[in-house]
């Protein structure tokens, strides 16, 4: 197996470590919150390019010239972890694919290694999938086919084609070769038939420890292709299985299971990424050599409880991963940043985890739009974050409706109005969507406004209060400062102005030029919310990059989350979890999934409102 994460399907090589974490803990988001109703389809985006790419091309070509009759796909994750940002190109393009051709995507989890999986990494994946707006013909796992593979697996050494090899790792390490040499045949290639059988059945039957043995093909030892070298194809595996419990000592490699239940789903086009382009030789071996379609004894297992079976020969086709600097997309190191508690969890805002960027507010839309501008190819390349945050900023601009907030409030008292004044003002949710209404907000004595919006020395082209100064407050007239009240360590803590009363919206005074625009919230009104302001997890683009003698953690970025207090108009507060917001002036936030509450508002900063990482580079 290649060491890199697959994306389609995700196969990383680190144990799961505390692997039997009770819910809520680092380990794993809260499962309450995993939901199991399909989310409706999320539009692709009005500016989203007509897919045209290779595969698309081929699918075509395979349609026209009658190859197939209809498309089937599939999405085989593996469920030993939490599918991240990579994989949102693979379910746009299995699932996709299927819907544009008439088709239909199977989700298989494909569940060969029992000591990395959970059922709760299957209820995530099942709740990204619908999240991303997609639904699947069938729900499969590979361990529905285990009676099949080890059926499979003997005629294979009926045909002379697997032999039982007791060889340990190490060995057949050693006995595999390099790329500039061939490797040796292990000594026990050329058992009969009749003993490999004898020890296969042995192994099924719980005979032997882990490690003692494993079943491989017997292709050729001196391969240019590594993965011919007489692979694995079953190991011992005293493990209990999250679907079959502890009905099977052995479990299959995953090329093998991978390919045969393909052919068992009746899979015409199977989607992988180009790590596995040096697997398709295997793939294809081991689909030819078992040959489903003329022998369907060995589906007895599927057909005998009334499972449907439609044999096929699949095509691998190879596109290139979704890489994205600033971020890492090993499973390992996103494990280890779990575990080592860098970050809360999986789910964690910060993660690039689809549980993780859900809950920092991005929309399914904005990423299969993100995801379809840039297409399926071939060629290997590295996308700026920035690509992935104006996707959502221009998606959030266009649907989410307006709010006021006040991230680090300063007392401005408008001394002119009387005590206990408040009135409502009248705000449109969007300005450029009349559709979505109006709604009222206080406005009193009493205000709340930014801290940076005031100076009591103005840097050069500031636009905003000082000191006698003017400036309009918006919706609700011009405001000047008269007063600045400061503490006993000079801190300005209040200020004390004047509201001109002819300045409101649609009054004489209302067009008196003024250098800026600040928004406020009613100090009397405003509801207290705790916001999270969330970044870029790393602070360097290639954090994988360890030339220099560090690693990924020491790239972490100190500023990838900060807390604070903040006031909210009333209207905010009432929003549902995973209501997005833009936060006039400030960025687009979202209610958090899980610990938001309206008595208890808490909002995620999703994107900033301009790109602010352009500037630090």
């Amino acid at each position: 197996m290649p060491s890199n994460v697959n994306q389609c399907p995700d196969r990383p090589s680190a144990k799961l470590a505390n692997h039997h974490i009770t819910p809520g803990s680092p380990g794993r988001p809260p499962e309450p919150n995993v939901s199991t109703a399909p989310a409706p389809p999320a539009a692709e985006g009005a500016d989203a390019p007509r897919p045209t790419d290779f595969i698309r091309q081929i699918v075509r070509e395979d349609l026209s010239s009658g190859r197939h009759g209809s498309i089937k796909t599939r999405f085989p994750p593996e469920p030993n972890g939490f599918l991240h940002i990579g994989h949102a190109r693979a379910i746009w393009t299995d699932f996709g694919i299927a819907a544009e051709f008439g088709g239909w995507c199977n989700l298989r989890l494909d569940d060969t290694n029992p000591v990395k999986e959970d059922p709760v990494y299957v209820e995530a994946i099942k709740d990204d999938v619908r999240w991303l707006g997609y639904d699947w013909h069938d729900l499969r796992h590979a361990s529905d086919y285990f009676e099949v593979l080890y059926l499979a697996a003997e005629k294979l050494i009926a045909q002379g084609d697997a032999f039982v090899c007791d060889l340990t790792a190490e060995q057949v390490r050693e006995y595999r070769g390099s790329l500039t040499e061939p490797g040796r045949n292990s000594p026990y290639r050329d058992r009969s038939i009749e003993e490999n059988l004898d020890l296969f059945r042995r192994m099924r039957a719980g005979e032997f420890p882990d490690g003692a043995r494993t079943l491989r093909a017997k292709i050729d030892m001196a391969a240019g292709n590594i993965n011919l070298r007489d692979p694995a194809l079953y190991r011992i595996k005293h493990a209990e299985h999250h679907q079959t419990g502890n009905d099977w000592p052995i479990y299959p490699m995953y090329d093998y299971a991978h390919s045969l239940s393909d052919a068992v789903e009746g899979i015409t086009h199977s989607l992988c990424t180009l790590e596995f382009e040096d697997h398709r030789p295997l793939y294809d071996w081991c689909v030819d050599k078992v040959d489903l379609a003329h022998h369907p004894e060995l589906v007895a297992p599927l057909t005998g409880k009334g499972l449907p079976f439609e044999a096929s020969k699949p095509r691998q086709i190879e596109f290139s991963r979704l890489n994205i600097n600033y971020t890492v997309m090993s499973k390992r190191k996103l494990m280890a940043l779990v575990q080592d508690g860098l970050v809360e969890s999986w789910d964690d805002p910060r993660m690039p985890s689809l549980q993780g960027i859900r809950r920092r507010g991005y929309t399914p839309s904005a990423l299969k739009l993100f995801v379809s501008r840039l297409g399926l190819s071939k060629q290997n390349s590295m996308i700026d974050f920035s690509v992935l945050e104006n996707t959502l900023r221009e998606d959030l601009d266009a649907h989410a409706p307006r709010r006021m907030a006040v991230l680090a409030p300063l007392k401005f008292v408008l001394t002119n109005l009387p005590e206990g004044h408040t009135e409502t003002l009248r705000f449109s949710n969007h300005p450029k969507d009349e559709t979505q209404g109006e709604r009222d907000i206080p406005f009193s004595r009493e205000l709340w406004i930014e801290q940076d919006d005031f100076a009591e020395v103005p840097p050069k082209g500031w636009k905003r209060l000082v000191p006698g100064g003017d400036i309009r407050l918006r919706g609700a007239g011009i405001a000047r400062v008269d007063e600045v009240i400061k503490d006993a360590d000079g801190n300005v803590v209040e200020l004390r102005g004047w509201l001109d009363p002819e300045s409101r919206p649609g009054m004489v005074g209302a067009d008196r030029k003024v250098k800026g625009t600040i928004h406020w919230v009613s100090a009397q009104h405003a509801v207290p919310a705790e916001v999270r302001l969330y970044d870029r997890l790393f602070n360097v683009p290639d954090p994988d990059d360890d030339t220099d003698g560090k690693t990924y953690r020491d790239h972490l970025n100190p500023d990838s989350r900060t807390i604070v207090r903040a006031y909210v108009e009333p209207a905010a507060a009432l929003a549902a979890p995973e209501q997005h917001y833009q936060f006039e002036r400030i960025g687009y936030f979202v209610a958090d999934r899980r610990d938001h509450r309206s008595d208890a508002p808490v909002f995620n900063r999703s994107v900033t409102l301009r790109d602010t990482w352009t500037t630090k580079a």
